[in-house]
């Protein structure tokens, strides 16, 4: 996996590029520390999650990162993570 930072406007988008698995996990949240409150996550070219990323997401956009260009599948496996 790779990821890419842009800022701009007061505004990070961090862009996650391949397979994002749960190993990978604990660099993004140093990303994630690291660039404030106003954070994107762009997920357009991720191709493949496992669970533990699709639950670490959703705990993301709980804590109020937007997650834009997410594919159909991760979005509702994401959804469906977060039924009790």
């Amino acid at each position: 996996m790779k990821i890419e930072r842009d800022s701009h406007g007061g505004r990070t988008t961090i862009r996650l590029i391949g397979h994002f698995q749960s190993e990978h996990i604990g660099e993004l949240k140093k990303q994630l520390q690291d660039n404030g409150l106003r954070l994107v996550l762009d997920l357009k070219e991720v191709t493949v999650v496992d669970v533990e990323v699709v639950r670490f997401l959703g705990a993301c956009k709980a804590d109020g990162v937007k997650i834009v260009h997410c594919s159909p599948y991760i979005r509702k496996w994401m959804a469906q993570e977060r039924k009790p």
